[in-house]
This record gives C-alpha cells, sequence and structure tokens, in this order.
C-alpha cells in the first residue's frame, strides 16, 4: 500500500470517528447538560476525572461541547460543499457543452465570483441575511463554487472534443443524450473528488465565520465555542482547555478530508 493510501485511509477512519461522534452526541447528551441556567460546576474548571476537557466560562463541559458541535460543524460543510459542487458542475457542464453567447455569460459570472474574495462575500451575505445556519451554508456555497466551474467546464470541453461524442452528434444525439450519457459520466469522478475536498474548505469557512460571531446564535459549532473563549477571556484565565481543544478538531477533521480527496485525486486521475 502506498504512502498515499495509506494517509487516505487514515484520514477516512478519522472522518467515520468524526461522523460517530456528530451523529450520536445529540442523542445522548441531555438538554440540561449545556443549559446555562442548569449546570452546578464551576466556571474554568482545569481537565480531571469528571470534566475531561475542563469547564467553560458557565462551568458546560468542554467535552459535550466538542462532541454537541461536531454535528452542526460537519453539517454545515457537507452541506454547503454538496450545495457549492452542484452549482459549479451545473454551470461548467453547461458552460463547456453549449458555448457561445450561454459559456460567455456564465464565464462572466464565474470570473466575478472568482475576483471578489470570499471571506469577503460570505461575511456580507452573513451580515445581511438572517441570522441562521441556512443562510451560513448559503453564503459559503455562493462564493465557493467557481473553482468546481472552471475544472468541470475544463473536463467538458476534453470529453466533448473526443470522436464518440463527434460520432454521437453525427447520429443525431441531442444535448440531454450527449450531456447525460457521455459528459456526465466522465466528470462525476472529478466532481466527488472536488467535493470532498470542497468539504474541508466549507468547514473552515464555517468556523471562521462563527469565530467572528456571524454563526447561528442557537447552535453550538467548533467555531462557536472558539468565539465565546475569545469574548469571555480564555487567554486571561489560561484556560487552555477552552482553546485548544476546538481548534485541533477543525485542523484534524480538515486535514482528514483533504487526504481522502488526494487519495480519491490519486485513484480516479492517476496521471494528474
Amino acid at each position: 500500500m502506498s504512502r498515499l493510501n495509506r494517509s487516505g485511509v487514515a484520514g477516512a477512519a478519522v472522518l467515520v470517528v468524526a461522523a460517530l461522534v456528530a451523529v450520536v452526541a445529540p442523542l445522548l447528551i441531555s438538554a440540561d447538560a449545556l443549559d446555562v441556567t442548569r449546570v452546578t460546576a464551576a466556571p474554568w474548571q482545569g481537565p480531571n476525572a469528571e470534566f475531561w476537557l475542563g469547564t467553560d466560562h458557565t462551568g458546560r463541559s468542554v467535552a459535550l461541547l466538542m462532541a454537541q458541535g461536531a454535528g452542526t460543524s460537519m453539517f454545515v460543510g457537507l452541506t454547503a460543499a454538496v450545495l457549492a459542487v452542484g452549482i459549479g458542475a451545473l454551470v461548467g457542464i453547461l458552460s463547456g457543452h453549449f458555448g457561445g453567447l450561454v459559456s460567455g455569460a456564465l464565464l462572466r459570472v464565474t470570473d466575478f465570483f472568482l475576483v471578489v474574495p470570499a471571506l469577503v462575500l460570505a461575511i456580507a451575505l452573513s451580515t445581511v441575511l438572517p441570522r441562521g445556519l441556512g443562510t451560513i451554508v448559503l453564503a459559503i456555497a455562493l462564493t465557493s463554487w467557481p473553482s468546481t466551474a472552471r475544472m468541470v467546464r475544463a473536463q467538458t470541453l476534453t470529453i466533448e472534443a473526443r470522436p464518440f461524442v463527434e460520432r454521437a452528434r453525427a447520429l443525431g444525439g441531442g444535448h440531454g443524450h450527449v450531456i447525460g450519457r457521455h459528459v456526465l459520466p466522465s466528470v462525476v469522478p472529478l466532481i466527488l473528488v472536488n467535493a470532498t475536498l470542497a468539504v474541508a474548505s466549507a468547514i473552515v469557512m464555517e468556523s471562521t465565520l462563527a469565530f467572528l460571531g456571524l454563526g447561528d446564535p442557537t447552535r453550538i459549532s467548533w467555531g462557536a465555542i472558539l468565539h465565546q473563549a475569545q469574548l469571555h477571556g480564555a487567554v486571561p484565565q489560561r484556560a487552555w482547555w477552552f482553546l485548544l481543544p476546538p481548534g485541533l478538531a477543525i485542523v484534524v477533521v480538515v486535514l482528514a478530508f483533504t487526504l481522502v480527496g488526494r487519495a480519491l485525486e490519486a485513484v480516479v486521475t492517476p496521471k494528474r
């Protein structure tokens, strides 16, 4: 097994654990355990036998906050990545297949979103639109699709230049036939690889927005934990257990998605 395959397997194992925590934690954690009006533990406790990752400024268990936040961060990352890749794939296929005015118009829109800094646009959208997970997902998706569109367009142009596509057209194959039978099956592996890598970027973007205080105030996420730690003075309190775990969780999960994406890329496009 090559080094790239081993790293891909390791990344997949990390993602399986993270997914299990994200799914199981909301079922096992009671609402009272994270209710600031019901907790009885002292604030700013360091890690101990009862609280493995200590407590926050309200006395809530940081370990439970981390487990609860995994679901939000993973959900936003996956949903935003699927939406972004879906938009990018649609724009890329249509642009590469039809050409002419359609391609020109779609490319101008794509270029606009590529020129505008993604984080700045996401912050603007999160500020203008109503606060909530849906707004965060939409903001991330609308700023993340252009790279997929460019990649899929290039692949579509390559596929449509091949002889079997020209024969299909000569035999009377319409746009739907060419896209559905020839183009789409050829670009789907590339889309899947790009989707895996897009999840990592979406998780980073969600964490950034939440850290800036633009996330859903009713939801716990790893970025929101970092925001609360910064807001309530975890650094002056020297409460490293309130800062380090969410930061490490973001790094590890993003790295795992990247490793899996690179391993898939080597399988799907070995010549690259």
